[in-house]
């Protein structure tokens, strides 16, 4: 795979997550909205949609971080860099070719 391919399937993978989180945001504002509607309609003495929206707020949290922030960190690029950093510490460990 040529440099520039290489380049763009990272940026290719990039924009498939971020289109991911978007969409994943999205159906959580949706969902949400309906079940607040819903609980506020049908029993309005007990709050219970905080319920399922914190429990999929803590996923949607997860989620972005794996996007955004700290999840970046044991992404895959991440992997890529380690992966040569111990390849090359084994090429230095064994020595030089033999010739």
């Amino acid at each position: 795979m040529s440099d520039e391919q290489e380049l763009y399937a990272r940026a290719r993978k990039r924009v498939e997550e971020l289109k991911g989180f978007y969409s994943h945001f999205m159906v959580y504002v949706l969902v949400n909205a309906g079940l607040v509607g819903l609980n506020l309609l049908t029993s309005p003495q007990y709050l219970w949609f905080v319920w399922p929206m914190l429990g999929w707020g803590i996923g949607l949290v997860a989620h972005g971080f794996s996007v955004f922030g700290a999840g970046r960190f044991f992404g895959a690029d991440w992997e890529e860099r380690k992966t040569r950093e111990y390849m090359e510490q084994e090429r230095r460990r064994q020595g030089p070719p033999a010739s």
